[in-house]
């Protein structure tokens, strides 16, 4: 079985070079491209909520300048709406101006006729009481004739200052409504005055909000495009390991068909000795492991916590579910990887998703082709073609590749194919 096919760069020397010396190298190429845990990239987390918090910022500087617009289009139409009133106004004013002039006018003339009547009563009261002197002892009928020219000459006295009377109380009611009118033209101005002043405040504002709206804006689509370039940035990374993974199914699944029938072939010919073997000692033939150096199946990598489960999860961001493909153990950089089981290690090096990464074929267990692989690391320390006993340190945690931490990720393939490594320790 040929071993060191899965890089895609041919790793075929015996001892490639020691992946520290280009660790600085290859991390200067990932850049700020880290992930969390989740395989969520933390600058994609903060540039994502830093476009969230402008796009926040967005809304309100919009709902701030539509509120600004409809207070200055309520404060223009309370402007047209007081020049009206102050227009009716002043005509009411004019109106009332005029009809007191008018009642000054009509007072003037009713004075001239009431003291017209005034000195004609008093001429002809000082005429009718000599009459009465003279006329004593005349008869009854030149009397009463007497009587009724004075009360004649009276009657039209009081009409005329009735009159007059009734004009001056008309001029006053008139004068009355003019005061008013000019109290409501003055209350009018005042109100005009006050909506020119709004209208000329809420210019002002919406002018600095439509500027602050604007701005924020501005601000809000900076945000955007970083999202989206850390976005693309995080999809890209995923992508490439998806394609990653596909790529190592395709040959290990080949592989483990190789290893299987050559496993298979290995267990007929033992199954065959042993049976020649039996005959020959006279006893029943006995069962032939099919690989019995790892029958206990995996164990842990590294004794510490899980700090990520393999499985499906969705992602926040992007909004789809991915595959979690491995278990993913915390320790400090540096910390022993060991082999979960004795094999032969078949491939080592460097990609961009996995960074330093190791594989150890454990050959069939249980009927499975199974092998396993270490990601991340920061030192090999085993070589291709090296076997490996079960707890042999293979290599250091690191944190190289697409990671945010120290950690180990680490992956079982089952037949070729990418399987939670829990099944197996």
């Amino acid at each position: 079985m040929s071993a060191g096919v899965l890089a895609v760069v041919p790793s075929a020397q015996a001892d490639p070079p020691d992946p520290q010396a280009k660790k600085k190298q290859l991390d200067s190429e990932i850049g700020q491209s880290k992930t969390d845990l989740n395989q969520a990239v933390d600058q994609l987390s903060k540039s994502v909520a830093s476009y969230n918090q402008a796009e926040t910022q967005y809304k309100a500087a919009q709902a701030k300048y539509a509120v600004a617009q409809g207070k200055l289009a309520a404060a223009k139409a309370a402007d047209v709406v007081a020049a009206s009133k102050l227009k009716a106004a002043e005509a009411a004013l004019d109106g009332a101006m005029s009809d007191v002039v008018a009642g000054e006018q009509v007072i003037a003339e009713k004075q001239v006729v009431a003291g017209q009547a005034v000195r004609s009563a008093y001429q002809q009261q000082n005429r009718l009481v000599g009459l009465s002197i003279l006329l004593q002892g005349a008869s009854p009928a030149d009397v009463a004739t007497g009587m009724q020219v004075q009360r004649n000459v009276f009657g039209i006295q009081g009409t005329t200052i009735t009159n007059l009377n009734n004009a001056q109380a008309q001029l006053a009611n008139k004068r009355a409504k003019m005061a008013e009118a000019e109290r409501q033209v003055a209350a009018q101005r005042a109100e005009a005055a006050r909506t020119v002043q709004e209208v000329t405040k809420l210019t002002l504002q919406v002018a600095a909000d439509k500027a602050e709206a604007a701005k924020v804006a501005a601000e809000r689509m900076v945000a955007f495009k970083a999202a989206e370039k850390d976005k693309n940035t995080e999809l890209a990374h995923y992508q490439s390991l998806v394609a990653e993974r596909n790529r190592v199914e395709q040959i290990l699944i080949a592989r483990a068909k190789a290893e299987k029938a050559a496993a298979a072939r290995r267990k007929a010919a033992a199954e065959a000795a042993e049976k020649a073997k039996a005959k020959k000692e006279h006893r029943p033939p006995r069962t032939v492991p099919t690989n019995p150096g790892n029958s206990s199946g995996l164990s842990f990598p590294i004794n510490t916590y899980i700090t990520s489960p393999y499985g499906m999860r969705f992602h926040p961001i992007l909004h789809y579910w991915k595959l979690h493909d491995g278990t993913d153990f915390g320790a400090g950089c540096g910390t022993p990887i060991r082999a979960a089981a004795s094999g032969v290690v078949t491939d080592r090096y460097y990609n961009g998703g996995y960074g330093n990464r190791i594989f150890i074929s454990h050959g069939v267990i249980d009927g499975d082709s199974i092998t396993s692989v270490y990601n991340h690391l920061s030192k090999y320390k085993a070589r291709v073609g090296q076997r490996v006993a079960k707890g042999q340190i293979i290599g250091y945690v690191g944190t190289t590749g697409y990671s945010t931490g120290c950690h180990l990720h680490f992956m079982v393939y089952q037949d070729g194919r990418v399987v939670n490594p829990m099944k197996w320790l």
